[in-house]
């Protein structure tokens, strides 16, 4: 009895002093983490404040928040005195065809690498995945070379074929079709229903969280590609954003710093993909859970 007494104050005195402790060390990393998201933030906040500055206070100043004084004389001059509307419009058309032409290409790729048996399956699947590992900057002068073969050099063509095919799509959404049971299948198989309407109807609906990774994906590399299109196209009229951003940065709309003229382009492209990626975050979220308890 009197060991008993003894013993309960020391373990209820306990508690509160074990997790004090804890307190703490969840304070220090939620600062942590927020002063790592400051630093990470800020750049891009001095991108959007010096967009509105002036060239001299830029220049002046550049790290400051502050515009003194403020003016929107770079938007105007990119919407006005530019070809950025133009180079944005090359950027959506290209994107959104090249999105489409990925998830296409992809899940239908994905789909008969997972479900149909055919000789040789393993060995594109393994020329797939070495594709993967292959650097991009490796493949432009043959791919310049196969574009003028083609006669597509200097179209949209150009710009948009060589982009739909992924190989990184297409590994994705083959494990992802593997990892849905085959039995979902049988009984339109039996039906009568051919393979494409297995993949279109049955299998393609289910994949929805897949899919939706593939396009925000597709959307940003087409979005933010600038070495493809380097050697896709020399016409003026096909330049997308990030090659007149990049043209931007060497000076083609005069000399001097620019700094309002050429952040304000940046911060304007970054918009497009930003706001997709705040929509599909919970989508995204979900998939990756989803291969986690897969």
């Amino acid at each position: 009895m009197s060991a008993t007494s003894i013993r309960t104050p020391g373990v209820t005195g306990a508690g509160p002093a074990r997790r004090r402790p804890r307190r703490i060390g969840t304070i220090a990393l939620y600062v942590a983490l927020a002063a790592l998201a400051l630093i990470y933030v800020y750049p891009f906040v001095v991108q959007v404040a010096t967009s509105f500055k002036t060239d001299a206070d830029a220049a002046a100043d550049p790290l400051s928040l502050l515009a003194n004084p403020f003016t929107t004389a770079a938007y105007r001059r990119l919407f006005l005195s530019s070809d950025y509307p133009l180079w944005f419009a090359n950027s959506v058309v290209v994107t959104l065809l090249v999105t489409a032409g990925r998830v296409f290409v992809n899940s239908l790729a994905g789909y008969a690498l997972a479900r149909i048996r055919f000789r040789g399956r393993g060995l594109v699947f393994a020329g797939v995945v070495a594709v993967m590992a292959v650097p991009g900057v490796v493949l432009l002068i043959p791919k310049f070379l196969v574009l003028k073969e083609l006669g597509i050099y200097n179209t949209y063509a150009a710009l948009v074929l060589p982009l739909v095919a992924d190989a990184a799509g297409v590994f994705i959404m083959k494990n992802y079709f593997e990892s849905i049971p085959a039995s979902v299948e049988e009984a339109a198989r039996i039906d009568g229903a051919g393979t494409f309407r297995l993949w279109w109807s049955i299998v393609l609906p289910m994949a929805v969280p897949a899919l939706v990774t593939i396009t925000i994906l597709a959307f940003q590399g087409s979005w933010n590609e600038l070495s493809h299109f380097i050697v896709a196209s020399q016409d003026p009229s096909l330049v997308t954003l990030t090659k007149g951003v990049a043209q931007l940065t060497s000076g083609q709309l005069g000399s001097g710093t620019q700094y309002p003229l050429k952040l304000g382009a940046a911060a304007l492209m970054t918009i497009p993909v930003a706001v997709l990626f705040f929509i599909f975050q919970r989508r995204i979220m979900d998939t990756s859970t989803g291969a986690v308890k897969g």
